[in-house]
């Protein structure tokens, strides 16, 4: 994260097409009004629009249909600029891939009826959840328009493979929400904060400040922790697919073992991957560490072709 702000600072002030990828929460939009706020178009407006959750007729209009559209109703007045925010831009339908392509080129916008085109000063940035580039090999998202946007390509990592960076997430948190309900919650423990670093984040850092969210309302650590167990033990003990063989034991021994190998991960990154500073606060034997940490690193072989997490296990040991 310290490099993708550094890259922000470079080119803040540059008219550079930007493309952030990452996964759903992991904070692109707040990427995004960061390199606004800190830009020279700071002082226009910043206007978002969700690719997909508007249909492709009304999103045509809203961007290049007439005067109410984003572009000439926010940014083609004499004088103004900004930025567009174009979220999920993966999901553009190919006609509107080909105007907003022609745009970007020309730098200019002609809407439907008008005699002639407008002159836009707008700095564009696009965000996806997708890999933008495999789209591109699947012919599903075109390829020069893709060139066009990714002047600079940011990708944010998921929370579970940043989570030294959970501490001070949950501190400003923490921060931000008693401030803004008025209660005085404490920071979260160093043992509540090592059991948090041992669950997935699925939902990212969305997940995060919604759990803190509720945790500065009622106030209690258990709280937290018992909702995170909740929800791993939901995903950690779905239904056995049909036809499975795997017993009820077996199932429970995977799901221990899946666990443990969370918690010994967590564990060498708080000790910076020291091994015996890690048996010491595991309180467990150095031999014995080696030993799980063989498990582990089995476990990620095995469960590597069944999904990301498995993968994610194998790949940091």
């Amino acid at each position: 994260m310290a490099a993708v702000r550094r890259s922000l600072h470079k080119v803040a002030d540059t008219n550079i097409p930007i493309l952030i990828e990452g996964e759903s929460g992991s904070g692109k939009e707040v990427i995004c009004k960061y390199l606004h706020q800190h830009s020279v178009w700071g002082k226009g407006p910043f206007v978002k629009v969700s690719c997909p959750a508007l249909p492709s007729s009304l999103l045509e209009n809203e961007l290049f249909g007439g005067e109410r559209g984003v572009f000439t109703g926010a940014f083609a007045q004499s004088g103004t600029s900004g930025t567009l925010f174009l979220d999920e831009v993966s999901e553009l339908d190919p006609l509107l891939q080909s105007k907003l392509l022609q745009v970007m080129q020309d730098g200019q916008l002609q809407a439907t009826g008008a005699l002639a085109g407008k002159k836009i000063n707008i700095r564009v940035i696009c965000a996806t959840s997708r890999r933008l580039q495999r789209e591109v090999a699947a012919e599903r998202f075109r390829q020069d328009l893709y060139y066009r946007i990714a002047g600079l390509e940011l990708h944010l990592s998921p929370l579970r493979e940043r989570l030294e960076d959970l501490e001070q997430l949950a501190e400003y948190f923490v921060a931000l929400y008693n401030e803004r309900f008025q209660c005085a919650a404490p920071p979260l423990s160093d043992s509540t904060l090592l059991q948090m670093t041992t669950h997935p984040w699925t939902g990212n850092i969305r997940e995060l400040e919604n759990l803190i969210k509720r945790y500065v309302v009622v106030g209690t650590e258990q709280a937290i922790l018992s909702e995170i167990s909740q929800r791993e033990a939901l995903s950690g003990c779905s239904s056995p697919e049909r036809g499975s063989s795997l017993s009820l034991g077996q199932l429970t021994r995977n799901a221990t073992r899946l666990m443990e190998s969370r918690i010994i991960l967590s564990a060498l990154r708080a000790n910076q991957w020291n091994r015996r500073r890690t048996a010491r606060e595991l309180k467990i034997s150095y031999r014995s560490l080696l030993y799980k940490l063989k498990k582990v690193e089995n476990l990620g072989r095995e469960e590597s072709s069944a999904g990301a997490e498995g993968r994610t296990l194998g790949n940091q040991l």
